[in-house]
């Protein structure tokens, strides 16, 4: 399970007695039912920049917000954040640019919210260390569960798209006779 790695054997138990059991995804369901309506890079530009404003008004401003569809997830990319170097006339001039994974188009609010709080705590933060998630946590209060319910998201969708797809011709017959 590549998204648990690093998780105490006991919770990766849980977690492929869940799978097993084809309980995963109503486990989510249940704790993230609520969808957003973030469709476009323009609406998550719009979206990236108010929670900007709101939690971190004095960090570098951000030249583009969108979402990737060559963001991969078997190379664990959820978003990045990236400063482009461009010459204009003698100068240069960095404009840092977040890119989140097009797979969060359908993913739960909760989840979009912290793929976003995340890459914006990097503004602040560079390193994953205790001020990272601290900084995280205090701009989306429950962000380790969110983060950890994400990490299950991407597992079902990635043992979802390994499954099998029976032909549509066995599955509307019947069982033999």
């Amino acid at each position: 399970m590549p998204f648990l790695a690093g998780y105490p054997a006991g919770l990766q138990a849980q977690v492929r007695e869940l799978l097993a059991t084809g309980r995963l995804a109503e486990y989510l369901a249940r704790r993230h039912p609520e969808p957003h309506a973030v469709r476009t890079s323009a609406q998550l530009y719009e979206h990236v920049q108010a929670l900007k404003q709101r939690h971190l008004r004095r960090a570098p401003p951000l030249g583009k917000v969108e979402y990737d569809s060559r963001l991969l997830l078997d190379q664990r990319a959820l978003g990045t954040l990236s400063t482009v170097s461009r010459v204009q006339g003698a100068r240069l001039q960095a404009k840092r640019e977040i890119r989140i994974a097009a797979v969060f188009k359908d993913a739960p609010a909760a989840m979009l919210q912290m793929i976003v709080v995340h890459e914006l705590a990097h503004l602040k933060e560079r390193e994953h260390d205790k001020a990272f998630y601290a900084l995280c946590e205090s701009m989306l209060p429950g962000y380790a569960q969110i983060e950890f319910d994400t990490r299950l998201h991407l597992l079902l969708r990635q043992q979802q798209a390994a499954a099998p797809v029976m032909p549509l011709a066995e599955r509307s017959s019947g069982p033999p006779a």
